[in-house]
């Protein structure tokens, strides 16, 4: 088999990572029937069809095996430069490859822990991008060869990954002072739970549900919730007064020390295990990357939490 050029395997990532071909051929500065044409000897050149035209459009299976494959060559690309880098430190710090370095993390870790993780290996020149989704489905982009790693609450490494354990999140059930008064003037309860509007990160968010379950011994809890899909935006809706939220401790410890936000289940904490999933692959930048990421949640997490603390 011939093999699959640099330009063309881009060119793939280009139209899967941007979610269409003309964005792809922005990206690439190239015209949009120059990447269908890329993209069409790609297929050709594999004997099957790589993509399916939507919106966005996503890849076929065989798709996603040449898309890990053009990830696998950034890689390498970005490793080569990283080892040139130390041997002649003072040469090129500016022209480190511009080729993207994905990896997908949750957004409560983004809000909190995560980017000052990050922050030397950006600043070194790092061209990352982070993508953002829920903890429990940032592996299905892993799975799906769009990323080197992720951090997730899943524990099993997929084949061909290795896996590393994180510290954990804590969460805690938040409200202003008001909004207590209002809908629970006495304390959280089992029988007032469902006067308590709640708000959630999106329909995949389980962290509201997930806590009360456990702070009561609950078998089912159906509760009232809007949705915010931005871990800040959550807190500042919170201290608008939309309800309560069961959000990262780290992200509201300023806001419970002023009095601007009070504990509704004082001495409760659901503690979310986190994990750091990549490639099993020998890699300079992937060790910078696990080192960075492992570091920053060492930093800051708690302890690896294996059971919820009752409230006092």
């Amino acid at each position: 088999m011939t093999p699959f050029t640099p330009d063309l395997l881009e060119c793939l990532a280009a139209v899967v990572e941007e979610g269409g071909f003309d964005r792809a051929a922005k990206r690439l500065s190239i015209t949009q029937s120059a990447v269908s044409q890329r993209l069409h000897a790609l297929e050709a050149q594999a004997g099957t069809i790589l993509v399916v035209r939507g919106r966005p459009v996503r890849p076929t299976p065989a798709g996603r095996i040449l898309l890990k494959h053009a990830m696998q060559m950034r890689l390498l690309h970005a490793d080569m430069e990283e080892n040139l880098r130390k041997l002649n430190p003072g040469a090129g710090s500016n022209a480190r490859n511009q080729e993207r370095i994905s990896i997908a993390v949750n957004a409560d870790s983004i809000a909190t822990w995560a980017l000052p993780a990050f922050d030397t290996l950006i600043k070194d020149g790092l061209p990352l991008e982070i993508i953002a989704d829920d903890q429990d489905f940032t592996q299905d982009w892993l799975r799906e060869g769009q990323v080197l790693g992720c951090v997730t609450t899943l524990s099993k490494a997929l084949r061909g990954c290795k896996v590393v354990p994180l510290q954990a999140m804590e969460y805690v059930a938040v409200a202003t002072p008001a909004t207590r008064e209002k809908f629970c003037p006495t304390g959280i309860s089992p029988q007032g739970i469902r006067k308590i509007p709640f708000i959630a990160f999106n329909r995949k968010d389980d962290l509201q549900t997930e806590f009360i379950r456990k702070t009561f011994q609950l078998k089912q809890v159906n509760l009232r919730q809007c949705f915010v899909p931005s871990s800040e935006g959550q807190v500042r809706a919170v201290l608008a007064g939309w309800g309560a939220s069961v959000v990262p401790e780290l992200l509201v410890r300023p806001h419970l020390e002023s009095g601007k936000l009070i504990n509704l289940a004082p001495g409760a904490a659901l503690p979310v295990n986190l994990y750091w999933h990549c490639w099993n692959l020998e890699s300079t930048l992937l060790d910078l990357l696990t080192r960075a990421i492992t570091g920053g949640a060492k930093r800051l997490l708690q302890p690896t939490g294996n059971a919820m603390r009752k409230p006092d």
